[in-house]
């Protein structure tokens, strides 16, 4: 039904491992806004890596957002 693209991020170094800090943004600016649906890709769940971890963020039949570990 819906296709789930899985995008390796990239820091501005190249390197394909996100970064604690993103250098290209000023540490004033406005955090980056996405929509939930764009985020999900359709889907209801996405598994998001972060220090050597994952989480889920899910959305349930409430449509509501649940992020676990």
């Amino acid at each position: 039904m819906f296709e789930h693209h899985h995008a390796t991020p990239v820091t501005s170094s190249g390197s394909p491992h996100a970064s604690s800090v993103d250098e290209r943004r000023p540490r004033n600016a406005a955090p980056q806004r996405i929509g939930s649906v764009q985020l999900l890709a359709g889907g209801n769940e996405l598994v998001i890596e972060h220090a050597g971890q994952e989480y889920r963020l899910r959305l349930t039949r409430n449509d509501k957002l649940i992020l676990t570990k």
